[in-house]
């Protein structure tokens, strides 16, 4: 495989047919299937100076939540060269995977991965942060402009792409409650999001007494590696989250079918009301803890009862943190209310994980010259249709793609690694207007409506037409 970067096949003046916007797992995904289309000119834009998933949180034995053909292509184009299991190929670890047999992989493998497509697949301009998205009406064109940065991450030198379809693919952001902003902004005050976890773990470690705030996959695996590596009968941890109970995550098959274009079709075809309530209602779809870690957890605190006494750690669910302060100079006061019992206490501890979750990214700044072209709903959210493009005024002739930002109008598979390559397809599909990828036309044995999908059966299974006896 390549390591060449695309050759530029065009005066800088000319238009490409798509800049891509963020180089995260989605928009991986979609220059890893745009790239056998080699009449499609395509850039991608990232301002790090490489491919960077979630470095905190790459705890040892911690897995992503979906099996390993939801990998950037697999479940478009099984064939496809950037597959994981090419990975694994290449890197001569095909049969140990095999006698391994695992189904959900670590995220540090994940990432690996990520990265060794990252570091071969042309096309992808690290270093490179965009700066706005504008339509020039003149051109027909959206005018992408960027700035170079150096090793630093220092401004080198700016430039500007012209291009006729544009996506954005560019993330989430670590979302910190206002009541804790304060503390996390302060120097020197032991308190991190969890997407900062690792870099930290040491100091949290030697902590005296550590909080985890947030009933979350994240906060479960940052409580779980802190109660495995602190001396038994003195954890001295707390772990509060929000939500009524440390839930598991919805993880039954008929369940996993609203991670599915069948579900996401339906869900984007329904009112924008009934979506914002039935988006609301189905946090334990994605936002549950997987039921191994919730065992593992109880399995290390089962262990330290072995011997007698309790493990020195307390598991409280629904509670929120009201307010916080720092006590002297090196300690943390949270005030708590418990949601149920209407009760509030305090806690001081030397240092607080806030495994409170990640936000989509704001796109205001980098959309202000399309805001006037953009086509917003009651709650000021962009529009986007069935396809992922954003709905804009009809005289912007160009296309504006958007990955993982619409979970307000395609519901909870949005962020799901397991549709990454369904996604990519669907908009290289739409982009080039060939359908260069097959996509099956149902997934799902639910019929989430009362219309039902249309039953499509192999030429080769259809029942043959007989002749009605008669007398």
């Amino acid at each position: 495989m390549s390591s060449t970067p695309n050759p530029p096949r065009h005066e800088p003046e000319a238009p490409r047919d798509l800049v891509g916007v963020g180089i995260g797992p989605f928009n991986l995904s979609l220059a890893a299937l745009a790239h056998p289309l080699a009449e499609l000119d395509a850039v991608f834009y990232e301002q790090r100076p490489g491919f960077d998933w979630h470095a905190g949180l790459l705890i040892d034995g911690a897995t992503i939540q979906v099996p390993f053909l939801a990998d950037l292509v697999t479940l478009a184009d099984p064939a496809n060269p950037w597959s994981f299991l090419n990975y694994l190929k290449a890197r001569d670890r095909l049969f140990p995977f095999y006698f391994a047999e695992r189904f959900h992989i670590q995220r540090a493998e994940y990432d690996a991965y990520c990265r060794w497509v990252a570091e071969s697949l042309p096309g992808l301009c690290f270093s490179h942060q965009v700066d706005s998205v504008r339509w020039n009406s003149e051109r027909d064109l959206f005018e992408v402009d960027f700035t170079r940065l150096d090793a630093e991450g220092e401004a080198e030198s700016l430039g500007r792409t012209y291009t006729r379809n544009v996506v954005l693919g560019v993330g989430t952001v670590p979302y910190v409650p206002d009541p804790l902003r304060p503390l996390v902004e302060s120097p020197g005050v032991p308190v991190i999001h969890a997407a900062d976890y690792l870099d930290h773990r040491e100091a949290f470690l030697a902590a005296e007494h550590v909080t985890v705030v947030g009933s979350g996959q994240s906060g479960a695996e940052v409580f779980l590696d802190l109660l495995r590596n602190r001396p038994a009968g003195r954890e001295k941890l707390h772990w509060i989250g929000r939500s009524e109970a440390f839930a598991p995550m919805e993880y039954s098959k008929l369940g996993l079918e609203h991670f599915t274009p069948d579900y996401t079709r339906y869900f984007h075809a329904l009112t924008e009301s009934v979506r914002d309530r039935v988006a609301a209602a189905q946090w334990q779809l994605h936002k549950g803890i997987d039921s191994d870690t919730i065992a593992a957890i109880h399995d290390e605190l089962y262990r330290r009862t072995l011997h007698g006494g309790w493990p020195e750690a307390v598991l409280t669910p629904g509670v929120q943190v009201r307010t916080a302060g720092r006590v002297a100079t090196t300690k943390v006061e949270l005030h708590l209310e418990h949601v149920q019992q209407g009760s509030r206490s305090r806690l001081t501890t030397d240092a607080v994980v806030l495994a409170t979750g990640y936000r989509e990214r704001p796109l205001g700044r980098l959309l202000a010259g399309l805001d006037p072209y953009l086509r917003r709903d009651n709650g000021e959210r962009p529009r986007v249709d069935e396809r992922f493009r954003l709905v804009l005024d009809p005289s912007v002739t160009g296309t504006a793609y958007i990955q993982n930002a619409e979970l307000h109008t395609h519901g909870v598979g949005a962020p799901d690694l397991g549709l990454a390559a369904w996604r990519s397809a669907t908009i290289l599909n739409t982009l080039t207007g060939k359908d260069p990828y097959a996509l099956p036309a149902r997934t799902a044995f639910t019929s989430f409506g009362l219309e039902r999908p249309e039953e499509r059966v192999p030429a080769q299974q259809q029942p043959r037409h007989l002749t009605p006896l008669v007398d």
